[in-house]
């Protein structure tokens, strides 16, 4: 094993993860939250264990890193700039206890009993060299509510990278969006990463996430997801405040990393999930898991013969369908001065078809769908006596730009329809209008649905506003693509995040209408810098605000969150 393979090996063979280098004596553009230095409990972690410090290797090292900022890897652009990357509403916030909250306006319908949580980066430290917003340390911001009152909660998911970093003060574990951008980048922060290893300043096997994309209730458990690392279980206690359980491996029978979009079926209770690999094949792994939290076995898929980056796939009543799109892992990239995922312009992309309860990958079908690069998946089913299948998913044009220039970034909602008996693959799109982080009623998740509510970036992860489409409008003129039927506008200075769908009635969805229901989400004023919790009525033409909370701190953007009602909220 050559040098360069050994330091690929250890520090690239999952995904993802960030140094975020400390630097107390560093100026930054805002007030840096300042952690409060306590010793976890068990329950927040059943793997951590204290490391005993090398002093003087510590301080070398961090010089070392410090050498690697400032001369070999510095911070040469804007988009990985901590100062520009976590400027106003990217800025992290402190952890702060549950805090009731004031509805500032209308009440809460009582069908929101429960709790709304979203997931997204937010550092612990400052970093110092190049930094990518996809890497900051997960925080859950929780909305409990009950009896139209709130508590509002900001906690960090307690992972393992969270801990050992805690504990040492700085941080430790790298990441590829941000700290292999060169051959020389990789070269010397490799070498430190496996010194850091060999001195035990952290071990590699107990997961090195950040756990902050997603939350997914599978399994009678409430998770916080990262593609590149193992499920954190959490809960919140009656008072409204997060506690993380600790990492959860399925009973000892699933690799170390599960997607942050696992689809969960509401008639079966199932969840179907992947993984990927973006070294060794095979690079897609698919799986699914019973109700009871039991993990079927692992189904590699190798006619995926790239490393392709799949984040996220959909599913129908008897069927998966995979993205294989143009972001690659691309070893090639650093030797030309690039970083080791990009785009393969070269590539057609594919969708790829296997039966949900495939013991095998024998029957995986795969159909190219020229300029069609899925990276969220709203919705599947299937028609025509199940001879076909339709997707409706954002296709993200200038594929080229999304892991460094979100600005640039343009993303068209199309149905993609599958003819599984001639192979034939048509489109329409739904909207030319820039939309993305998209929901549905999730009792339509894997069968036909009408309605879609999607955020209009400005750019990701932030969005000025939300639209309500109707899919059906497609089957009346698709030649001038509009499907748009509401539109909810916050006004200037004023940002959401993804909204979610809560039925009014949890029990009886079919009996209602579908979107018969409430859209929620947090929204921030960049004017007064002030965040609010926002209920929507998702059945009128411009999605009304019907209530509004007022949060007592900050919310910065994040990504993808979940409403968990009251019931399941007494089951974790």
């Amino acid at each position: 094993m050559n040098a360069f393979t050994f330091c690929f090996t250890y520090t690239l063979v999952l995904p993802y993860h960030k140094t975020l280098l400390f630097s107390p004596n560093r100026k930054s553009s805002y007030v840096f939250p300042q952690a409060i230095l306590k010793k976890p409990s068990s329950t927040q972690h059943n793997k951590f264990k204290p490391l005993k410090k090398p002093l003087f290797l510590e301080v070398f090292l961090n010089a070392c890193d410090d050498f690697i900022d400032t001369y070999i890897d510095p911070p040469r652009h804007p988009f990985v700039n901590p100062e520009y990357v976590l400027s106003n509403n990217f800025a992290p916030v402190d952890e702060l206890p549950p805090t009731e909250c004031e509805v500032v306006k209308g009440t809460l319908p009582s069908c929101l009993n429960g709790a709304y949580i979203r997931n997204g980066p937010n550092p612990q430290y400052f970093p110092r060299g190049p930094f990518h917003f996809f890497d900051g340390d997960g925080m859950l911001h929780s909305t409990k509510i009950s009896n139209g009152n709130a508590i509002f909660c900001s906690r960090y998911v307690k992972t393992y990278k969270y801990l050992v970093e805690k504990k040492a003060g700085y941080s430790i574990i790298p990441n590829v969006f941000s700290d292999f951008n060169s051959l020389l980048a990789f070269v010397f922060r490799g070498a430190m990463s496996i010194t850091r290893i060999i001195i035990g300043q952290f071990d590699r096997s107990n997961g090195f996430g950040p756990s902050n994309t997603s939350l997914a209730l599978f399994g009678g458990k409430l998770f916080a997801l990262y593609e590149s690392d193992i499920p954190y279980a959490i809960k919140l206690a009656p008072n409204g405040d997060i506690i993380t359980i600790g990492s959860h491996n399925f009973d000892k029978n699933t690799s170390i990393n599960m997607t942050a979009h696992p689809k969960i079926d509401p008639i079966t209770n199932e969840a179907f999930a992947f993984r990927y690999d973006p070294i060794l094949s095979p690079y897609l792994t698919y799986f699914r898991i019973n109700p009871n939290g039991v993990k079927s076995h692992d189904i590699p898929i190798f006619s995926m013969t790239r490393p392709s980056f799949v984040h996220d796939f959909a599913i129908t009543k008897n069927y998966a369908i995979f993205p294989d799109i143009q972001i690659e892992m691309n070893l090639l990239g650093l030797i030309t001065g690039g970083a080791p995922v990009g785009t393969n312009s070269r590539k057609v992309p594919r969708l790829g078809v296997i039966p949900r309860y495939a013991i095998d990958e024998s029957e995986m079908r795969w159909f190219e769908v020229p300029g069609f690069n899925m990276m969220h998946a709203i919705n599947a089913w299937e028609e025509d006596n199940g001879d076909t299948i339709v997707i409706i998913a954002p296709n993200i044009l200038s594929i080229e730009h999304f892991l460094k220039r979100l600005d640039l970034v343009h993303a068209n909602i199309e149905q993609v329809k599958i003819d599984l008996k001639t192979g034939r693959v048509s489109r329409k799109i739904m909207s030319k209008r820039n939309l993305e982080f998209a929901c549905i009623n999730r009792a339509y998740i894997g069968k036909k649905n009408k309605y879609i509510y999607a955020a209009m970036p400005d750019p990701l992860p932030k969005a000025k506003g939300l639209v309500k489409l109707d899919v059906s409008m497609l089957e009346i003129d698709h030649q001038q693509p509009n499907c748009i039927v509401a539109t909810r506008i916050f006004g200037p200075n004023c940002f959401c995040s993804e909204p979610f769908f809560v039925p009014k009635d949890h029990d009886n969805v079919f009996a209602a209408d579908e979107d018969d229901g409430y859209l929620v989400c947090y929204m921030h004023n960049e004017s007064t810098r002030e965040s609010s919790f926002i209920v929507m009525d998702a059945k009128t033409h411009d999605l009304e605000i019907v209530a509004v909370v007022k949060l007592p701190h900050r919310v910065p953007y994040g990504f993808h969150g979940i409403f968990v009602k009251e019931s399941d909220l007494n089951m974790l």
